[in-house]
């Protein structure tokens, strides 16, 4: 009874402690991108409620704002496309088909994306300096892919798994091709892991630095969090209401939708993980 107890308690703590050690940190973004300044809470009563961060933010063409946006879109969108339709074909394969190697590539894969990046990073750009494309968005895109691929794999690999292979069988004898069956039966059935894959990767993909920090250099393919990294004020200054008022712009939108969808991310992560 008292083990019971203890966890109960362990239990409710952590469910006051984790939140509020995560959502302090937005609401001081938020708070501070209408004050502009970092010590706000030195005088509460002095707070003084400004939007000209935003306007900054919006109206300021020298900061470049949209710009890094747009450029993180295109990453992040392509890559969440990409990843999904060939992590599907190959979790297919893998959880359908029978070839030599079948159980031991995806430990590969799985092993090989342990590396950090940081440990590759200096041989991808020494390549694409190489192949003349640095500083554009294929450069993020590659690595990106790649990097993303091992974690769609397994999701779809495990998702797959739970699909009744007798479905298959019953389609093959009717004269079904594999394409078809991968299209018209597997894939609908398969779609919130899909999903949740896709979406999880353009999450992943809006807010990778390390990337495109290195492979850029200049605003014609750089992404939001290297802009906002780089955000300064006339004499090299932090202009905390901007960057805060950006900082929020971008995370918000991120936290709705993964709010909004949060029922199909977990649903699609946690199917392929149950038996039956």
């Amino acid at each position: 009874m008292r083990e019971n107890t203890i966890k109960k308690i362990l239990m409710i703590l952590s469910m006051i402690i984790i939140p509020f050690v995560i959502l302090v940190p937005v609401l001081w973004m938020i708070i501070l991108s209408f004050t502009g300044e970092p010590y706000f809470l030195s005088d509460i009563s002095s707070i003084d409620l400004t939007l000209e961060g935003y306007k900054y933010v919006f109206f300021n063409e020298t900061l470049g704002y949209w710009g890094y946006l747009k450029n993180s879109l295109i990453v992040a969108t392509f890559i969440s496309i990409v990843v999904p339709i060939i992590s599907s074909f190959a979790g297919y394969s893998i959880s359908r088909l029978n070839f030599p190697g079948k159980k031991i590539l995806p430990l590969v894969i799985l092993a090989i994306s342990m590396f950090p990046p940081i440990s590759i990073v200096g041989s991808i750009f020494e390549a694409f300096a190489n192949l003349g494309i640095l500083n554009t968005h294929i450069a993020l895109i590659l690595p990106g892919i790649a990097w993303a691929l091992p974690f769609g794999l397994w999701v779809n690999i495990s998702y797959f798994s739970q699909i009744p292979i007798d479905l298959d069988k019953v389609a093959l004898v009717d004269g079904t091709s594999r394409i078809k069956i991968l299209f018209k039966i597997i894939l609908p059935l398969a779609a919130p892991g899909i999903f949740a894959t896709a979406l999880l990767v353009f999450i992943g993909s809006f807010n990778e630095l390390l990337f495109a920090i290195l492979l850029t250099s200049t605003r014609a393919a750089q992404t939001i969090p290297v802009g906002i990294s780089t955000f300064q004020g006339s004499y090299g200054e932090i202009i905390w209401g901007p960057l805060m008022a950006a900082s929020t712009l971008t995370t918000l939108p991120l936290i709705i939708v993964t709010l909004y969808f949060q029922k199909y991310i977990i649903g699609g992560l946690t199917r392929g993980s149950v038996k039956g």
